[in-house]
This record gives C-alpha cells, sequence and structure tokens, in this order.
C-alpha cells in the first residue's frame, strides 16, 4: 500500500510540473533567481526503508530484517557555494520499524517459544546531514544533481539506558550513530516554487548493538556488528 503511495505521490508532481517542466522557455518569476540566493530555506517531508547489516561470529542463518516503510519530514537550509555546488544542512524526524526474525538454530540446546524468534525494533531519529549537492546546469525548467556527505542521528528509541534486555523481551541500540550518504534528484522549477524529489542511501560507521548480559545470549551473541543502513525517498519545497 505504501508503495502504491509513493507511485501515486510521483505521478501526481508529474502530472502538475510536466507543462511547465518541458517548455521550451524557463518559468518567468521570482522562481528564476532562487538559484542566486545566498541562503535559502524549504521542508522536506518522505517515506523511509531501513535495514540493518550484520556481520556475525558464526557461520549461523542470516538474521531476516522484514522490508517495512518509515515517514520522515524537515527542514532545509541551503547555502550557494557557486552555480553548480550548495552546501546542504536537513535536519528532520524519521520515524521506522524494523522486525528481526531469527533462526531457531541461534536457540540450540535452550528453550524458546515463536515470539523469541521475533524482535520488534522502533525507531525515532533525530537525523542531522550536512551534504555537498553538485548540480548540472538549469535546462529549461529542471536540473539534475548528485549529493553526498555525512550526518549523526540520535536515536530518542534506543533502549539503550533500559536495564532489561532481551531475556525480558527488549532490544537495544546505542542512541548516536554516524552516516555516510549517498544521492541524486531532480530540481523541477513549477510556477510558484522549487519542487525536488530525491533518493538517497545511508550508511552507518559504527556498530549499534547493545549486547546482553548473557555473553551466549541467543539474540546478540553471534553479532560481531550490527549497522544501519537505509534508503530514503524525499520530496523537497523550496
Amino acid at each position: 500500500m505504501k508503495k502504491i503511495i509513493i507511485i501515486l505521490a510521483f505521478l501526481l508532481a508529474f502530472q502538475n510540473g510536466s507543462a511547465q517542466l518541458f517548455t521550451n522557455e524557463k518559468v518567468a518569476n521570482n522562481i528564476d533567481n532562487i538559484d542566486q540566493k545566498r541562503l535559502s530555506w524549504g521542508y522536506f517531508l518522505g517515506f523511509n526503508q531501513y535495514d540493518f547489516k550484520f556481520n556475525y561470529n558464526e557461520d549461523l542463518k542470516d538474521i531476516l530484517v522484514d522490508d517495512s516503510f518509515g515517514f520522515h519530514l524537515g527542514l532545509v537550509g541551503d547555502m550557494r557555494i557557486n552555480d553548480f555546488m550548495n552546501l546542504r544542512l536537513e535536519p528532520g524526524v524519521f520515524f521506522t520499524t524494523r522486525n528481526l526474525r531469527y533462526d531457531e538454530s541461534y536457540f540450540n540446546g535452550t528453550e524458546f517459544n515463536d515470539a523469541d524468534l521475533l524482535r520488534e525494533v522502533k525507531s525515532t531519529y533525530i537525523h542531522v546531514p550536512l551534504l555537498l549537492k553538485i548540480s548540472t546546469k538549469r535546462i529549461n525548467n529542471f536540473k539534475p544533481f548528485i549529493l553526498g556527505g555525512f550526518s549523526t542521528a540520535l536515536n530518542l528509541s534506543s533502549n539503550q539506558d533500559n536495564p532489561d534486555d532481551n531475556s525480558s523481551g527488549e532490544f537495544r541500540m546505542k542512541k548516536g550513530t554516524f552516516f555516510y550518504e549517498l544521492g541524486f534528484g531532480i530540481d523541477l522549477y513549477l510556477l510558484y516554487f522549487k519542487f525536488t524529489p530525491s533518493i538517497r542511501a545511508i550508511f552507518a560507521f559504527n556498530d549499534e548493538i547493545i549486547r546482553d548480559t548473557d555473553p551466549n545470549s541467543p539474540w546478540t551473541g553471534n553479532i560481531a556488528k550490527m549497522q544501519t543502513r537505509g534508503v530514503f525517498i524525499n520530496f523537497t519545497f523550496q
């Protein structure tokens, strides 16, 4: 259902902007000089899909992460460097849920039930990236770009300070995470504002898992490293 909503959002944006986008002339109004401003502002909203990359101590079956979409929104601060490069700060709030599914082999020799094979990991991130946007020359009413940079995130739902661990049903993560990010998109110059759909991938640097008290815990004992990765679909308005 959420995938259908994303497709419909893209189609709606295309329908509203296509008449202006492919005309032989640029949109003639105040939007023409937005790229010449030293500082500009906006906001974004969109969808996200978070995942985990696992490294293991022993060769057991992979921990599976169910696909699910989350929602996010935030603000944009853009500083023009020159005609082709911009420095962007995009703080936002991101909501997501990841379901981890363990194979029965993780519980070899110990009693377990169906609930032990599933861990729901809900996360609310305050995500702050600093990005360099590199654009082509504007072509009529659109301008493609790539971007990349670094970010940090504070996970408000990490359970880091919770004394209970997986033996009590609590999966714990570290509060702070650092990422590098890569993406691409296109600026669409509409009649009254600039609309920018974009796709961005993020990859964590640090290990995020907090291990259970028991070093042989079936939930954390075989995990050498757990790192977030994800994909963002953003719709930005400036």
